[in-house]
């Protein structure tokens, strides 16, 4: 841990060094898909929040110098698996909030048991509007769809000039649809057309039936709401039926394994994220420069949320002045806080207010394009 990465924890937690754990541990539970079909979104929200607290560790803890501990469990990207896991982390291990977790199909099953709890929640990635709608336990440090769909329909539609486009995406998935519809609902309010809306059933392999229609249909741009392993198979099976559109997506492409994947089918592809590296931000290069020399990688945004949640609930726990998860849950709602990607408030349903990030991928590598504000 270098000092500057020291020091900007002791900032943010308001305390000064000082000798941690002596009135044991504050418990803190964390849920990721480690393993299953989002594990690289799992490894570095692990990552994320674990660099976080390490560095709140090292300042000195909180609450006079006690040490937070993290347990951490899989969810392996699957609703029943995460169901257990928050419920194990919250009557077994009795932690006193959850950070977690990434698929929104699987943050909804884990607010249910969260809330039935009374334990504070903080979704690190879950985009879609349900992960907190009429919860008062859950929140959640990114943009949600209704944001992410409106600002790719408008890029598309303003910025590339698309006048026709088509959507495929997953029916099973409350991310991938919610994101579809939204995009499809704005790109048309716009004076847009969408030409085809087409879904997939869960774990397709084969999309080539879906894509043959939409080459059929010409469209300008193709919308892929989808993650990263299935957009990389759907891109390269949309350049061999033919369709030259320019692709789309959101958040779920972040992972280098997109275009190691896709190779150049997905070259030139725009998306929406929620961080960039190359900000000139003096905390953002605090941040990527303290991950790089713990993991021996650049961030990328899961990694970044990660980061930012743990930043949020670390922030309620030092306000709070008590690991209770009332309190803490209290704290929350008054959160006010400059973190990595700027200023974090919560709207009236724990959604926070905040800019996206449009990448483009050049030479496998994920360039920044430009911001969108709320």
């Amino acid at each position: 841990m270098n000092r500057a990465a020291i020091l900007i924890a002791m900032i943010l937690l308001g305390g000064s060094v000082a000798s941690a754990g002596t009135k044991g541990d504050i418990l803190i539970g964390g849920v990721a898909p480690k393993t299953g079909e989002a594990a690289t979104f799992g490894l570095s929200t692990e990552n994320g929040v674990r660099l976080a607290i390490e560095q709140a560790n090292a300042a000195g803890g909180l609450l006079g110098g006690r040490r937070i501990r993290l347990i951490f469990e899989d969810d392996k990207g699957d609703p029943v698996a995460g169901k257990l896991a928050f419920s194990r982390l919250i009557e077994r291990d009795r932690v006193c909030a959850v950070i977690g977790t990434v698929m929104s199909k699987v943050s909804i099953a884990g607010a249910d048991v969260a809330e039935r709890a009374r334990v504070p929640m903080i979704s690190t990635a879950s985009t879609n509007p349900l992960v907190t709608l009429g919860k008062k336990y859950v929140f959640r440090a990114c943009f949600i769809d209704p944001f992410q769909g409106r600002v790719m329909a408008k890029f598309a539609r303003e910025t590339l000039g698309a006048r026709r486009a088509a959507v495929l995406y997953d029916a099973a998935n409350d991310y991938n649809k919610g994101l579809a519809e939204v995009f499809r609902d704005v790109f048309t309010e716009l004076g847009g057309q969408v030409v085809a809306f087409e879904s997939y059933p869960e774990r397709s392999v084969d999309f080539r039936p879906q894509l043959t229609k939409i080459q059929r249909a010409a469209p300008d741009v193709l919308f892929l709401p989808n993650y990263y392993n299935d957009v990389a198979l759907q891109a390269r099976q949309a350049r061999e039926v033919g369709i030259t559109a320019q692709l789309l997506g959101g958040d779920g492409w972040d992972s280098p394994d997109l275009a190691k994947s896709a190779g150049p089918a997905v070259e030139g592809g725009y998306f929406s994220n929620h961080f960039t590296r190359e900000s000139e931000a003096p905390a953002v290069r605090a941040f990527t420069e303290a991950y790089q020399q713990r993991f021996g990688a650049a961030p990328d945004a899961l990694a970044a949320l990660g980061y930012e949640a743990a930043q949020i609930l670390l922030d309620a726990v030092r306000r709070a002045g008590s690991d209770s998860p009332e309190k803490i849950r209290d704290a929350l709602e008054q959160t006010d806080l400059e973190t990595i990607t700027g200023r974090i408030t919560f709207d009236a349903n724990h959604n926070p207010l905040k800019a996206a990030v449009i990448l483009r991928l050049e030479n496998g590598q994920q360039r920044f394009h430009c911001w969108v504000k709320p």
